[in-house]
């Protein structure tokens, strides 16, 4: 069983966080842009993956003690933040065609496995979602109830919410790229992208 009341309060709350603009966020816009929301799905398929991994371990606990071990998360870190960072250079440097979906710039970046790993290394990498997940998560759960059916519930609220924003962010992505498009832009519309995936990596990196 789990507590109606907590899980009522806890939809609105997951929806909140998921809507803030952030790491994963950004990128599902970025891609939204370069390559289109059907091929971004690929993307947030592997950051569901990470969030849900993130989620269920900051339940049990794990997360309690891999945050006292910054090391672990290191690696992680500034390879995904260095990947992404180079993926916006490539931007940066294109020359009238959108850097990630041509061939001149290496396409296999937006092969669906590339962008599955860009969601599910952003998701994991990211120590300030595991924190936020361990301070989230505790006021929602009962101890009067088992802890596995409660835990499905709200992985389950918060991969639906992720899922939505993620979908809402990469439609105004595209959106900007066929206006952009329209107008001759796509120089702009390359540098726009670059400069957000840059600043993901970054992010990511120095988080």
């Amino acid at each position: 069983m789990v507590s109606l009341s907590l899980i009522g309060a806890f939809i609105p709350t997951a929806f909140f966080v998921s809507i803030t603009p952030g790491m994963c966020m950004t990128l599902a816009l970025t891609l939204g842009m370069t390559i289109g929301l059907r091929r971004t799905l690929w993307m947030m398929m592997g950051e569901l993956v990470g969030v849900g991994i993130v989620v269920v371990a900051s339940a049990l606990g794990v997360a309690a003690v891999m945050l006292q071990y910054p090391a672990i998360f290191a690696v992680f870190k500034y390879i995904g933040g260095g990947y992404l960072a180079w993926l916006g250079i490539q931007l940066w440097l294109s020359r009238g065609r959108m850097a990630i979906s041509s061939e001149v710039s290496g396409a296999k970046t937006a092969t669906p496995y590339g962008l599955m790993t860009q969601g599910f290394v952003t998701a994991i990498a990211n120590p300030k979602g595991w924190a936020f997940m361990i301070s989230l998560l505790p006021p929602f759960i009962s101890l009067e109830h088992a802890m596995a059916p409660q835990l499905s519930v709200l992985v389950a609220i918060i991969l639906m919410t992720e899922l939505i924003c993620m979908t809402l962010y990469a439609t105004g992505g595209r959106s900007l790229r066929r206006f952009l498009e329209k107008s001759g832009n796509v120089r702009i519309l390359n540098r726009i992208a670059g400069t957000l995936m840059v600043a993901v990596g970054v992010w990511l990196a120095s988080s």
